[in-house]
């Protein structure tokens, strides 16, 4: 039986880099984006015997029940979930507004646990499932760039880690990997002497990350935050 996966906000970069690795590695596919180029890009990774694209935000509930609806209605099943988000509000953290904080808080952190909630019990059932969050090593170390990533990440990385403890005993598996920084940002000669390796990771690196990650190699791995940023954080 072909597995199943739904990834959100799949539409370009990291997200639509790990919907064509799962394509190619056999995978149901049912993937999300807010851009309506969602479903151009779900034909040019199969036919509709393998693919379902649904337009949608992952801050609306309704949204989100319609995209494990479909999963499920299709195919009957859910075996692993890519937590994929867009980019919450930047500038300094006394400048920002309330407002800004809400969105970020709904984008990042919420968004992931209402789409838990629908998916847990599936997985329960299942007796397995496996996700894995796209966060940024924002959670680790945090950018003044970047207050309300960094402080919500840092949110969803302890999730990640409670979210793992509970579920184990259901062989349901979460974890988060902390992306650097890659080809699909805009990378300035600053940022780059900033990386050890020299050099920008790539969404197919990441793609394929993640796809070990949701794989039975990575069978003993939950609850972890996994650096992906050519040496940048070094940590303990």
């Amino acid at each position: 039986m072909k597995p199943t996966a739904i990834i959100t906000a799949a539409s370009k970069g990291m997200g639509a880099a790990t919907a064509q690795e799962l394509a190619l590695r056999g995978y149901n596919l049912v993937i999300m984006s807010r851009s309506e180029d969602i479903h151009a890009f779900a034909a040019s990774l199969g036919t509709g015997e393998s693919v379902r694209a649904v337009q949608g935000s992952v801050t609306e509930e309704q949204d989100l029940k319609r995209l494990v609806e479909t999963a499920m209605d299709k195919f009957g099943r859910i075996d692993a979930l890519v937590n994929n988000t867009g980019h919450p509000p930047k500038g300094k953290a006394l400048a920002l507004l309330d407002e800004d904080w809400r969105t970020g808080f709904d984008l990042i952190f919420l968004s992931v646990v209402r789409l838990m909630r629908l998916v847990t019990p599936i997985m329960e059932q299942q007796r397995k499932g496996a996700v894995v969050n796209i966060s940024s090593f924002a959670a680790l170390e945090p950018s003044v760039e970047r207050p309300v990533s960094s402080t919500i990440r840092a949110a969803l990385a302890n999730f990640t880690k409670l979210y793992a403890r509970e579920y184990a005993p259901f062989n349901i598996r979460m974890n988060s990997l902390l992306p650097g920084f890659v080809d699909s940002y805009t990378i300035t000669p600053e940022t780059l002497a900033s990386i050890p390796m020299g050099r920008v990771g790539t969404v197919e690196e990441i793609a394929k990350t993640i796809a070990f990650l949701l794989s039975d190699d990575a069978a003993f791995i939950t609850g972890q935050n996994i650096i992906f940023d050519g040496g940048m954080t070094q940590r303990m």
